[in-house]
């Protein structure tokens, strides 16, 4: 991979985003299982049935299987850009926007905002894991990843990671992992999760 722009996990594989397809991955052994072409220049979610991509200016439904589009919906961002991170939780998605700051609940049948969070750095990735939100960010050269109060957006924990290191997706595997898309590094890293 070149790029990597969003990163999900649907349970067993990771997926990872790259401009022009979808990509999952074993996570154990870093080996490719399949791909989907699709467009997917940023977040990439999964709801437990289907992966949702970010694609200039729309959040395209997808069915995994088949790769076939089911739906799309506005992004937050529209046809200016601007959207990063995705994740699915609380039955809607969370849509990370880089340069504003900003991470919006979105209604995944409609694209309705339905609250916005502001945040202290710029966003990239975003993931809910154990009822808590974290926020991959990527400033200059500088990455964290942050766990934020998601009434308030105030930051409850910072994960400096090494100088250097590009945070360009989130995701957790529920467990005790954060996926870490690498941007033009095409790397995947995994990371343990505090606590």
């Amino acid at each position: 991979m070149d790029q990597v722009n969003g990163v999900t996990f649907d349970g067993r594989n990771v997926w990872l985003a790259s401009g022009d397809k979808l990509t999952a991955f074993d996570p154990g052994d870093g080996k490719p299982v399949r791909s989907i072409e699709a467009a997917a220049t940023a977040g990439t979610a999964f709801d437990g049935r289907h992966l949702f991509q970010i694609a200039e200016g729309i959040i395209q439904k997808i069915d995994p299987e088949t790769g076939q589009v089911l739906g799309t919906i506005p992004a937050p961002g529209g046809a200016s850009g601007g959207d990063s991170g995705l994740a699915w939780a609380e039955g809607t998605l969370w849509v990370g926007q880089y340069r504003e700051r900003k991470i919006h609940q979105v209604d995944p049948g409609t694209g309705a905002i339905l609250r916005t969070i502001g945040s202290d750095r710029f966003v990239t990735g975003v993931t809910w894991v154990d009822g808590a939100l974290w926020h991959g960010t990527w400033e200059d050269e500088e990455s964290s990843l942050n766990l934020i109060d998601p009434e308030s957006g105030e930051v409850l924990e910072r994960l400096e990671m090494p100088p250097g290191t590009g945070v360009s997706g989130l995701e957790s595997d529920g467990a005790g992992r954060f996926f870490c898309g690498g941007g033009r590094s095409g790397l995947v890293r995994a990371v343990r999760r505090p606590g």
